[in-house]
């Protein structure tokens, strides 16, 4: 594999962002299927679209980004608690940006998928996911 000749860093970053690609697309999806085609106001679907792209990130951060050595019954807890936190996140900063500012929902879900992804990388590398050495 071509990656294999990058220091485990950079692949594991790699990975992490062509993983978090593919879960954007199915949580910006969720969210905008259901703001205009549903109707349903942006915070609500941003969280419904967030609750769908953490499956997606669980199974393709565990199999690609972190090489995970904790089983499913321990990564998968751990992996829940980052995910209430981003959660969490995301309803705090979309309420604030959407609901109180007034802001536009997909440009504030862009500012907010940032704040996101750096907590969420953070605390599945250093908690849901054993990080192997090599």
């Amino acid at each position: 594999m071509p990656l294999r000749r990058y220091p485990r860093q950079t692949r594991q970053l790699l990975a992490y962002v062509f993983a978090g690609g593919l879960t954007a697309v199915a949580h910006y999806g969720v969210l905008v299927g259901l703001v205009e085609l549903a109707r349903v106001d942006p915070v609500p679907a941003t969280l419904a679209g967030f609750v769908v792209g953490a499956v997606v990130s669980y199974a393709l951060n565990r199999w690609m980004t972190f090489e995970a050595t904790r089983s499913h019954a321990q990564a998968s807890w751990r992996f829940g608690l980052i995910a209430v936190g981003g959660f969490g996140l995301t309803w705090m900063l979309m309420h604030l940006f959407v609901t109180r500012l007034g802001l536009p929902y997909l440009p504030m879900q862009f500012v907010t998928t940032g704040f996101v992804m750096v907590f969420s990388f953070l605390g599945h590398k250093f908690f849901s996911f054993a990080d192997r050495a090599g």
